[in-house]
């Protein structure tokens, strides 16, 4: 255990020391890129700023939480972790020499440069690391040594991933429990709940994972009270594993911690970035189509009698009712108050312009305005009728959870098929599936890509009648 110890906080010395000389190394390569001169001869202001810098990122990269424990995370946190924290020093350094009118001494692109190439090298660094660090816990050493108390389902699945996820770094060497009728779970004999104190103070046992469900959840207190003079890791795991999440995670409210189950993405920076992105491309879109909308708009007054536009009321954002707006592609009035059924192949009430309309996606364009309006996203779950929430909510488990953000004009359902008519149940849960999916997997980037795919492969289909 002390020699795992001691390789450990040799790999973390050897990180922070080579932090500093990478940024350094970065200003030296940046002042010859950027003057292309002796590097030797670099003048005494430059010098001194990559000094005060490198030694600013030794103090401040602790602080800033840089080398926390990468143990079982993906590449991903150590280095948006690094990046932030070189950005920040980097930045403080910047208003220093503002503050102090310095700022006109130093090239401007020459710090450009050593800011990029400081951020590739600590990228790097943490991806020559994090590899290492896999590849030496995945052959039996840097392991930490795991107790679980639990003898259920939860207990299992968290063994069996541990087992089967080597490169973390954990090892389970024995299992705590209650239930009497169970001898083992994932091949691990179950040791008596009231013999767990014993077994922590006489080994090195550097972590305790509390996986007990939450009607059992009264064991807490006393494995907690047992282990309040072990120096080990205790950590609860939330029995998450049989509820219906989304867009889970932690939060903190009045600086009271909370574990969210059921939560929008759409908060914050993402709220507004969002926001953004549907107005300013609802009004180019609208500008550059107006001449259609026109047309098609004429096109629906000449084929049949009625109003250009069809109104509906559909659930939008929080399951708030709103009404959307379509080109009309069915003869007026057919339908009666409180019964929306959907459209079927060959169905009666479209008109042939109508089926047009239907089968090129067309009549969805009017949506553009409900879009302006903020009712609306250009992508996200398509909004059903307020009828069908009702008949579906009870049928089919999370269908209420597509609410969490705005409907779309569009949506990761659609482009992938599940569109049109859903006359069987087996359809529907398809669709939310993929309306889920979207939900728990949202950025700016996974919409461009919907967007994208929707002007191949989303406007003409074979269910859209």
């Amino acid at each position: 255990m002390q020699t795992t110890f001691f390789r450990t906080y040799a790999v973390m010395l050897a990180t922070r020391v080579l932090d500093v000389l990478l940024i350094a190394a970065a200003g030296v390569l940046a002042f010859w890129w950027r003057f292309d001169g002796d590097v030797l001869s670099i003048p005494l202001p430059y010098s001194v700023l990559i000094l005060i810098t490198s030694l600013s990122s030794a103090i401040f990269f602790p602080v800033l939480g840089v080398y926390h424990s990468w143990r079982a995370r993906s590449l991903v946190a150590p280095v948006v972790r690094v990046l932030g924290g070189w950005s920040l020093v980097f930045s403080g350094v910047l208003i220093g020499l503002v503050l102090f009118k310095e700022s006109e001494t130093f090239s401007r692109l020459w710090m450009a440069q050593w800011w990029l190439l400081g951020g590739f090298g600590l990228a790097l660094l943490r991806l020559a690391v994090y590899g290492l660090l896999r590849t030496v816990r995945a052959r039996g050493m840097n392991r930490h040594q795991v107790v679980v108390v639990g003898d259920g389902a939860l207990a299992s699945q968290l063994i069996q991933r541990t087992e089967s996820e080597r490169w973390a770094g954990f090892d389970v060497v024995r299992v705590f429990g209650q239930h009497a009728e169970r001898s083992v779970v994932s091949g691990h004999e179950i040791q008596p709940l009231n013999e767990l104190f014993d077994y922590v103070s006489t080994h090195q046992i550097d972590e305790v994972w509390i996986a007990v469900p939450f009607d059992q959840s009264i064991q807490l207190k006393e494995v907690l009270e047992d282990l309040r003079f072990s120096t080990a890791n205790v950590r609860f795991v939330p029995d998450l594993f049989g509820l219906f999440l989304i867009n889970h995670g932690v939060s903190e409210i009045m600086d009271v911690p909370m574990i969210d189950l059921s939560a929008s993405p759409m908060t914050g920076a993402n709220r507004l970035v969002k926001g953004i992105e549907d107005r300013g491309l609802a009004l180019l879109i609208l500008l550059v189509i107006s001449p259609l909308l026109l047309g098609i708009a004429l096109g629906v007054k000449l084929s049949s009698k009625g109003p250009v536009l069809y109104k509906q009321k559909r659930h939008g954002w929080d399951g708030q009712p709103f009404t959307i707006y379509k080109f009309r592609s069915m003869k007026d009035g057919v339908d009666e108050e409180g019964e929306v059924p959907q459209a079927v192949k060959g169905d009666s009430r479209v008109t042939r312009f109508g089926a047009f309309l239907r089968r090129t996606s067309l009549d969805e364009l009017p949506q553009f305005i409900n879009v302006l309006q903020g009712r609306m996203s250009i992508v996200g779950p398509r909004p059903h009728a307020v009828e069908h929430n009702e008949l579906y909510k009870s049928q089919i488990d999370g269908y209420m959870l597509r609410h969490k953000v705005k409907p779309g004009i569009t949506g990761w359902a659609q482009i992938n098929g599940w569109r049109g008519e859903t006359d069987t149940l087996d359809k529907m849960q398809k669709r939310i599936e993929y309306d889920l999916f979207y939900i728990e997997n949202w950025s700016l980037a996974f919409d461009i890509k919907i967007i994208f795919l929707t002007v191949f492969r989303g406007f003409v289909h074979k269910n859209a009648y």
